[in-house]
């Protein structure tokens, strides 16, 4: 029985008893979703996970500068005024994706990671501006998906299947799909599923990526590669030169049975057993793969 078509009636069904099962993990709490998930050092009942350890640009103004990026005070504040938002809004949006892993069967990889830091995002949102001329902060900042994110991972002969439960499970709960990134049918580059959703509750815009163990390995070889790539100042020559590098690792990533017709879940009327309600606790295109 083929379960990839996304949205026809095998998927739902799937979905159906999964939604189903929730409140069975719920019952379950903390500890059966950890397990289930293989997230790794998740913080206990409550916790966010400090924002990373690496120094902050920040200049005296109170602007923020690095390798050759800049922000202006003002927009450095407002910056971080949408962290808080994205840190407040994910103790609601992480007990969803930890219960869409438990339910499809998959790992849950760098849990602990999810918020993005705070010299990451600065870097993205400056690389914005400076790439757009006279583009205001606000509009740079409403383009960010992964200030909230999430790694989902099956092995390649499971991948179709869970990206179809996890993803109907994380539409049924109310969350909008924003966006639908399949790569898998490229023939150079990057491969996976990045999606985006809207938070049913909050609004807030959160990432989850659909791997295997293969293409996230290949994403975190090429991480260095893909990142000396978008710096301002890497001249044209080089940035092909990168590219071609991370073409020939993605290339040798095996493209599982039937990911490449993956879609995203088609918008539904949220089923009874929402995150909103779970009492488990939240302690578990090219450029916006990382």
């Amino acid at each position: 029985m083929t379960t990839y078509r996304t949205g026809r009636p095998t998927a739902r069904r799937a979905v159906t008893r999964a939604a189903m099962a929730a409140a069975l993990a719920t019952a379950l709490g903390m500890g059966a979703v950890h397990t289930a998930t293989a997230s790794p050092a998740a913080p206990p009942h409550g916790r966010v996970p400090a924002p990373s350890a690496q120094p902050r640009a920040t200049g005296p103004d109170g602007g923020w500068s690095r390798d050759g990026l800049h922000l202006s005070a003002d927009d450095n504040k407002k910056v971080d005024a949408f962290l808080t938002r994205a840190r407040r809004a994910e103790r609601s949006i992480s007990p969803q994706v930890r219960v869409a892993a438990l339910l499809s069967h998959a790992q849950l990889i760098g849990f602990d990671q999810r918020l993005k830091s705070p010299d990451s995002l600065k870097r993205k949102i400056a690389t914005k501006m400076l790439e757009t001329p006279g583009q205001r902060v606000e509009t740079s900042l409403s383009m960010i998906n992964d200030s909230v994110r999430y790694t989902l991972q099956w092995p390649t002969g499971q991948y179709a299947h869970g990206v179809t439960v996890a993803a109907g499970l994380l539409s049924a709960w109310g969350n909008d799909s924003t966006r639908w990134s399949n790569t898998w049918g490229r023939t150079k580059g990057y491969k996976a599923v990045n999606s985006a959703w809207r938070a049913h509750r909050s609004g807030q815009v959160f990432e989850v990526q659909f791997h295997t163990p293969q293409s996230k390995a290949a994403q975190l070889e090429t991480h260095k590669i893909y990142e000396e790539q978008r710096l301002p100042g890497t001249p044209p020559e080089k940035v092909r030169e990168l590219q071609a590098q991370q073409d020939a690792i993605f290339a040798a990533v095996p493209v599982p049975t039937g990911a490449e017709r993956l879609t995203a879940p088609a918008r539904r009327t949220p089923v009874p057993v929402t995150a909103a309600r779970l009492s488990v606790s939240s302690s578990g295109t090219p450029a916006d793969r990382h």
